[in-house]
């Protein structure tokens, strides 16, 4: 079943309480939060206080997203304001195995996060331990970029080393995602889409989450 993770980096932050209630009505599977400090990407974002104050407005699982230096040192803070889902970028971890046993003790699903430069299989020796997968299909740090092509390629080359090696891997892609090319991410093998821009600029946001999640036709 395809799911639908809007981010909240493109939602009206002056009218947050009213997005996320909109989000509630929608058929929004996850609530994507991303977390930037300035230093592993060029921007900064937001942090706990915002997550706790989205846990308080929606059951649905809260997809948190740290783009920070060090995430080992938050991992149970973001545990404590609410965070369900947590990944941490490969390129921002030196000991991931750890990482990632640290975050699952934490009662969070665990996943890695790869940007558009870095190889899926230098998760061969981790795929077995993780959740899910998120690939960056635009350079980490700003919303409304264009989609990356070749994360098409990316997404059946971690499909297949998903197969031989863990079953239940979620494989998830942020960045670019629209009605467009929605479709044909999911056919290649992705499982949760990212959608920001593509969500909250629409005209109506909850009929654009109901289009996307839409089984793709064959």
């Amino acid at each position: 079943m395809p799911l639908i993770a809007p981010s909240l980096l493109s939602a009206d932050f002056g009218h947050l309480a009213d997005e996320i209630e909109m989000l509630n009505r929608s058929q929004a599977d996850w609530i994507h939060l991303d977390i930037m400090d300035g230093q592993f990407v060029p921007n900064i974002s937001f942090g706990l206080p915002v997550v706790k104050a989205v846990k308080k407005l929606t059951s649905k699982p809260l997809d948190v997203h740290l783009m920070i230096v060090h995430p080992e040192k938050y991992i149970s803070s973001f545990a404590e304001a609410g965070a369900d889902i947590l990944t941490v970028h490969y390129e921002a971890v030196t000991h991931l195995h750890r990482t990632i046993d640290q975050i699952k003790s934490e009662g969070m699903k665990a996943g890695v996060v790869l940007n558009p430069h870095t190889p899926v299989s230098l998760l061969e020796d981790i795929i077995k331990e993780l959740d899910l997968v998120l690939l960056m299909s635009v350079n980490p740090g700003f919303g409304g970029q264009k989609f990356i092509e070749q994360t098409y390629r990316k997404i059946a080359k971690l499909r297949d080393l998903a197969l031989n090696n863990n079953h239940n891997l979620l494989i998830e892609v942020d960045g670019g995602v629209t009605l467009e090319n929605a479709p044909k991410l999911f056919a290649e093998g992705a499982d949760v889409l990212v959608a920001g821009n593509t969500v909250f600029v629409a005209t109506d946001p909850i009929k654009m989450i109901e289009s996307l999640k839409k089984p793709v036709k064959g």
